[in-house]
């Protein structure tokens, strides 16, 4: 008879790639080895760290950190929508693009005045 404190768990870095946080899972593997990945608010660094439903997950994924908080385990590593409901979303929204630097056009070379404002807003290399 399983025990009432009993829930299905899985792989830290399964998980991740069912959900498709990551294209491989050795990927998954390397994100959690490094540093800043936390479940519950707890530094994780084994990749076999178990999750399960309830569990929030907290990890760097380029710029940009992501809240998740872990609906089910799932079974396979199926289509994306399928993976979106394996979790939800907690992410703090994205900040405002930076606007006041001029952002260059594709295939288009930046003229004068842009090479200018360019300079302008770069840092001095002395500072």
């Amino acid at each position: 008879m399983p025990d009432a404190t009993s829930r299905e768990t899985i792989r830290l870095d399964k998980w991740l790639w069912h959900a498709r946080f990551v294209k491989t899972r050795s990927l998954a593997a390397k994100l959690v080895s490094g540093p800043g990945v936390r479940v519950n608010t707890l530094s994780v660094s084994k990749p076999a760290a178990q999750v399960g439903a309830g569990d929030v997950l907290t990890f760097a994924l380029g710029a940009r950190v992501v809240v998740v908080r872990v609906l089910a385990c799932g079974q396979r590593r199926g289509p994306a929508p399928e993976a979106q409901t394996l979790y939800e979303d907690l992410s703090p929204p994205a900040p405002p693009k930076d606007m006041s630097r001029p952002v260059p056009v594709a295939g288009g070379r930046p003229d004068k005045r842009d090479r200018r404002r360019f300079a302008a807003s770069a840092p001095d290399r002395l500072d």
